[in-house]
């Protein structure tokens, strides 16, 4: 332990902690604007500095390790100066048309401003003269809005290992960007959003289609359905000022209602007609001798990243469409049969916590010919503005429900949402179908958690399953790499794109730095979901009676010729650089 003084308070740490962490450890407060903890520490903004007894320069407290008996101050003249210099420093360049931008209110630059008392910026600096990059389906980088604090590359390289972007040129001229001023959509970016969520900025920002839904939504020719995901439920509050976590199934089902969509549905619906098709790929694999270890297809980006790094493993794939991709094929085509719909006018928007949904939608290997399955990705925080511009008093709605039959799920589709959720909900399944029995004990508790892999030999019957759960594509990285060396065996393994599962996925509200510095939103959302699971009154896919019709009018049973035309598709092989 090293003993040092900050603000004249004494200060105990271990040795190696830095200033900064030593700093909120004792309650002290110093802002901070590049720094990430635990995955960027690079000391750039120059917004941490504090003063050091003794030394001859302010230093960076991200980076200035604790030593005994050191004397720290925050808050000295020299401090506070240097602090707003290099504020304003940073703000004399910046692009400042904070009213239009995505990130009014939630910057974390701005904040920084308001609580400087920054009015006037007596310096203007050149700007950075660089095109929005467009390309991605998924992710919008505007560089004249980047502060250079290689936070997005810090995510992307150290926790998801891909390092679509990194620092160019040098001095003035440095720039966030992809290889060889290549855009987001010629370098292998799995479009997670990842990035998104850590730019304290609207540098990066995803490519909205709210005015592509607005549009049909108005249009008296188009049929609008919507669906939501799982893990938006236990998100979209956020955005209207609830706390962190708070369940608001029932106020995002009115609210949908009100902005003029004709059905409300809800993913989780498919979600259950997913374990349905991949637990039996899933026992087919296991009892004919198929390729093993079977790896859930649910997340975009785990299957974008797949394709780029580790290829090999397409064939153990679940050739599964991901569950909204599900539910727009069947909307388009039995529940458009059966409402003498025309599919081609039938619009289908996904509410998603992902930005990679607004990749895999483009897909050609999903959808028909005519169309696509789904027309339209909105993030959780797109869905939150449209409510907004409407005018909807979204705290005080009254709960409602959504629409019979497609809004019908178990408590197995509502764990969709947080990482080890697929696994635990195929489970659920598979034992019954194995074992022949209803089984009362349904919780898989070794498949849940932060941790980011989870390993476990799950005893169905007679059959010893090994299972693993790895979310965030670092994560996958290790796992697999154990695999290909032949070092584990698995039966299934679950893998999601983003840290946390979905709940924490690239278009989930954006959660500040500092207020991540007292709670863990992937912790209290997935609490939310697991709460939701246990309220519902079917916890079991195969117990869905509106599944249970729908195989029985329709796809006659899982993994059938019908089932694969319409909820299976294929993977390739993609360059790392176009």
């Amino acid at each position: 332990m090293v003993n040092l003084t900050i603000d004249g308070i004494k200060v105990q740490v271990p040795e190696g902690t830095s200033v900064l962490e030593a700093a909120r450890q004792a309650n002290i407060h110093i802002p901070t604007l590049c720094y990430l903890k635990g995955i960027n520490a690079i000391g750039a903004c120059r917004v941490c500095l504090v003063e050091q007894k003794g030394a001859p320069t302010l230093q960076a407290s991200c980076v200035l390790p604790v030593t005994e008996g050191m004397e720290i101050m925050t808050k000295s003249k020299r401090v506070q100066d240097a602090r707003k210099i290099n504020l304003e420093l940073i703000l004399s360049n910046h692009d400042r048309s904070c009213l239009s931008c995505v990130r009014n209110q939630s910057c974390e630059l701005q904040k920084l401003a308001e609580e400087f008392n920054i009015s006037e910026i007596p310096y203007e600096g050149a700007h950075v003269e660089r095109p929005k990059d467009f390309s991605s389906p998924s992710i919008v980088r505007d560089p004249k809005k980047c502060v250079l604090c290689r936070r997005c590359v810090a995510v992307c390289e150290n926790v998801q290992k891909i390092g679509a972007v990194g620092a160019t040129k040098r001095g003035f001229k440095t720039i966030v960007e992809p290889v060889f001023e290549k855009s987001l959509a010629d370098v292998p970016c799995i479009n997670c959003g990842q990035c998104i969520a850590a730019c304290p900025v609207g540098a990066l920002t995803e490519h909205s289609e709210i005015d592509k839904v607005w549009d049909a939504i108005h249009d008296p020719d188009k049929y609008v359905v919507v669906q939501t995901a799982p893990a938006v439920r236990v998100a979209l509050g956020e955005e209207f000022g609830m706390p962190i976590g708070t369940r608001v199934t029932g106020k995002m089902a009115a609210s949908l209602r009100r902005l003029g969509f004709d059905k409300v549905f809800d993913t989780d619906f498919a979600a259950d007609v997913t374990i349905m098709e991949e637990g039996t790929e899933l026992l087919t694999r296991i009892q004919k001798g198929g390729k093993l270890p079977l790896i859930t297809s649910c997340s975009p980006g785990w299957i974008k990243y797949c394709e780029h790094f580790f290829p090999d493993f397409i064939e153990n794939l679940s050739s599964c469409k991901s569950p909204h991709e599900m539910l727009g094929a069947l909307v388009k085509s039995y529940w458009a049969e059966k409402n003498n719909l025309d599919p081609e006018k039938i619009f289908v928007v996904s509410i998603m916590p992902c930005t990679a949904k607004k990749f895999e939608k483009e897909r050609k290997e999903l959808g028909t010919d005519a169309y696509a399955d789904v027309d339209s990705v909105l993030t959780t925080r797109e869905l939150a503005r449209m409510i907004k511009q409407a005018n909807i008093d979204f705290v005080n709605l009254p709960d409602e429900k959504f629409d019979d039959f497609m809004g019908d799920s178990t408590g197995a589709a509502v764990i969709f949402g947080a990482t080890g959720g697929v696994m635990e909900a195929a489970l659920r399944t598979v034992a019954d179908i194995l074992t022949g029995k209803d089984l009362p004990n349904i919780e898989y508790t070794a498949v849940r958690g932060v941790e980011g892999v989870k390993e476990a030999t799950v005893k169905i019957g007679d059959l010893d399953v090994n299972v693993a759960v790895a979310h965030g594509t670092g994560n996958a990285k290790a796992l697999l790499e154990k695999v290909r060396k032949g070092e584990k065996q698995y039966h299934f393994i679950e893998i999601m794109g983003c840290p946390g599962g979905c709940v924490t996925g690239g278009g989930q509200p954006i959660v500040s730095s500092r207020v991540k510095l007292s709670v863990n939103p992937a912790e209290l959302r997935a609490k939310a979901i697991y709460e939701e699971d246990k309220d519902m009154p079917l916890r079991k896919s195969h117990k869905n009676p509106s599944v249970q019709k729908l195989y029985a009018d329709y796809l006659e049973k899982p993994n059938s010729h019908k089932a694969h035309e319409l909820l299976h598709t294929h993977y390739h092989k993609r360059p790392k650089y176009q």
